[in-house]
């Protein structure tokens, strides 16, 4: 795996951590969908068929922004 960096001040300290869901019928973490959003008939996105990739998150030690990349499709 190549060398994280922070792309706000260029620094490589990066943590490692996720972005936590806690709505109803969540996994914990969040997902990237392929696509636009569309609704379904009662307001919810439309997933069904769509690839979905976990989002893994990490936060620079220098200045707290964070940088977020879609990995596995599941």
């Amino acid at each position: 795996m190549s060398i994280l960096r922070c792309t706000h001040c260029g620094e490589e300290a990066l943590e490692p951590g996720f972005i936590m869901d806690s709505g109803q019928s969540s996994q914990g973490y969040v997902r990237w969908v392929e696509g636009a959003l569309e609704r379904g008939l009662f307001g919810g996105a439309k997933l069904f068929g769509r690839p979905k990739w976990q989002v893994e998150a990490y936060r620079c030690r220098t200045c707290h922004h964070l940088e977020l990349f879609a990995r596995n499709p599941s």
